[in-house]
């Protein structure tokens, strides 16, 4: 199914961006090097900094966690198809390059409810000429919009890769957000993947519960914390591959002279649709 004609659904949203208020894509993209942030952004950002200069090395880590699970969806996994929920903003390695790198053939539907997202949607699109990329303009909490309207752009009778990327953590309530992924999952068929992180306080514990007090109070969508175990929660269902759920730095590194790489508060797995 090709969607050359309509590779953007703005799902008939008009929104303003609002550049008094902080917002996560932004100050994400901001920790990430990139320029596509406000100075109301870049304050809440450098205050986070200063409680835990950690959060960048996450930022980063946490994207590297996306290369190389969607490296290896592409390549030894062989899956073709992504939905990608919650993109982000553009920035080095998209979901659509790493994959296309490994497989041309790759088609890939980014998912966001950001008005900046959706004004930067067309960096998303650059896809080779054997594959294909779109944009949806919606909500993670509308998992029955993103549906209907992916379906037309992927064959869900086919593998898909369903990415969720530091998105569920914004959905606070834990019944809600278990509702949400596992509606998700039902319309995979067998074959399909589940890959996802979210954030945790395992690792630097008080520090990370004051930096979430900071963003809830700041104006940002407010977010939760989980244990690893709420989060294997997220797979049930699905054979969670090796090794399991993991800190985001220790999921398959690349292998170093320095060893394993320092844990950070993101963990997250890849597990397989039965």
């Amino acid at each position: 199914m090709r969607s050359a004609d309509t590779p953007i659904d703005t799902g008939g949203q008009a929104e303003e961006i609002d550049t008094t208020v902080s917002h996560v894509a932004r100050i994400w993209n901001y920790w990430l090097g990139g320029k596509d942030n406000y100075p109301v952004d870049r304050e809440v950002g450098d205050q986070i900094l200063e409680m835990l200069p950690d959060v960048a090395i996450l930022a980063r880590a946490s994207r590297a966690f996306l290369s190389r699970s969607v490296r290896f969806l592409a390549g030894e996994a062989g899956v073709r198809q992504f939905l990608d929920i919650g993109t982000g903003l553009p920035t080095v390695d998209n979901t659509h390059e790493v994959a296309q790198r490994v497989a041309p053939d790759s088609r890939v539907v980014y998912v966001d409810n950001d008005p900046l997202v959706l004004a930067h949607a067309r960096a998303l699109l650059t896809s080779t000429p054997e594959g294909e990329t779109a944009y949806i303009h919606a909500d993670l909490r509308d998992p029955e919009t993103i549906l209907t309207k992916a379906a037309g752009m992927l064959d869900f009778d086919q593998p898909v890769a369903l990415i969720l990327m530091g998105i569920v953590e914004f959905i606070t309530d834990d019944k809600q957000a278990y509702d949400i992924v596992n509606r998700l999952k039902d319309r995979l068929c067998s074959g399909s993947f589940l890959t996802l992180y979210d954030g945790t306080n395992v690792v630097h514990r008080e520090a990370s519960d004051q930096i979430v007090e900071v963003w809830n109070n700041s104006g940002n969508a407010p977010l939760t914390l989980r244990t690893p175990d709420q989060i294997r929660h997220f797979f049930d269902g699905m054979e969670i591959l090796e090794p399991g759920v993991v800190s985001v730095s220790r999921w398959r590194p690349e292998a170093t002279p320095w060893g394993e790489p320092e844990e950070v508060d993101a963990f997250g797995a890849v597990a397989r649709k039965p």
